[in-house]
């Protein structure tokens, strides 16, 4: 689904994959499909690309209508635990959300702007070949691909992420890994996220990304209410440099998670519960149309 086409079924998509509890599921419909060596030589491309003048140039550009977004996009986001970021120490550090639509790193690039911090975000390297606009956007606002093969996630992505984390940059890395259209409530956590920050001894910034309904109906999809939301900036993350990045992995993931889910209970009051409802599709108007 790019954007706005084949909603119903990737909500039906979604249904599935929490019935097979596959909360890493690959649930959108027409994403690019590519061989890992056509991967590989796609993010060779990325890379020597923004090391010429035209990628420079390009980044500054996708950087300002990157902003621009943020500021029409999300200009009615709201906040909620700032004060969790008051003794935040100097430098980089990662950042990690929920991840429920192709632009939701907007908020938080929102969120970053408010505390004078540029925003990097970790994708998955097939991103880079979206259609469109979506393509542009992918390849220059500061994004870091992330091929799925030990020689690149070993050596080369750590080697990227600790020059994004040197130039005091936020790292934006969705622990669910997958994206799932407007699904409300915290998926299950792949530890990459916290492996990485506990190597490179950085905090993790954890928020949670509560999705409101409002009353007004999407223009071109009648079954679809427009959405808004409230960043919840949650307590900050940090390694402990007495355990091993994999023994820190485990536990920041087991409290990030805790939080965001706490953090839903509060936000939408209601428990945790991993049965699919036609309500974990924030502004799904679901019997519209049905006979």
């Amino acid at each position: 689904m790019i954007i706005g086409s084949n909603r119903e079924q990737v909500i039906k998509n979604i249904e599935d994959a929490v019935k097979r509890k596959d909360w890493t599921a690959k649930v959108e419909v027409g994403d690019p499909v590519l061989s890992l060596q056509e991967r590989k030589d796609l993010v060779d491309s990325f890379w020597t690309e923004q090391t010429t003048l035209k990628g420079k140039v390009n980044n500054k550009i996708g950087r300002l209508i990157f902003n621009s977004l943020t500021k029409v996009l999300a200009a009615s986001t709201q906040f909620t635990g700032l004060e969790n970021l008051d003794n935040l120490p100097e430098g980089g550090a990662i950042i990690t959300a929920n991840h429920f639509n192709q632009i939701d790193s907007l908020p938080l690039n929102y969120l970053a702007n408010k505390t004078h911090h540029r925003l990097a975000i970790a994708i998955e390297d097939t991103n880079l070949k979206l259609p469109g606009f979506l393509c542009y956007l992918m390849n220059y606002v500061g994004t870091i691909p992330l091929i799925k093969s030990p020689s690149y996630v070993g050596l080369q992505f750590p080697r990227h992420l600790r020059d994004a984390l040197a130039a005091n940059k936020w790292v934006l890395i969705f622990p669910e890994q997958e994206m799932w259209w407007n699904y409300r409530k915290p998926r299950k956590f792949q530890r990459g996220a916290y492996y990485f920050a506990a190597k490179q001894n950085v905090p993790v910034i954890s928020t949670f990304v509560e999705i409101q309904t409002t009353e007004k109906l999407e223009k071109d999809h009648p079954n679809f209410y427009q959405t808004k939301y409230v960043v919840h900036v949650l307590p900050t993350i940090y390694p402990d440099t007495k355990l091993s990045a994999n023994e820190n992995s485990k536990k920041m993931l087991a409290q990030d998670y805790q939080q965001k889910v706490a953090a839903y209970e509060r936000a939408y009051h209601r428990k945790i519960d991993y049965t699919f409802t036609p309500w974990d599709i924030a502004g799904w108007r679901y019997n519209f149309g049905k006979n």
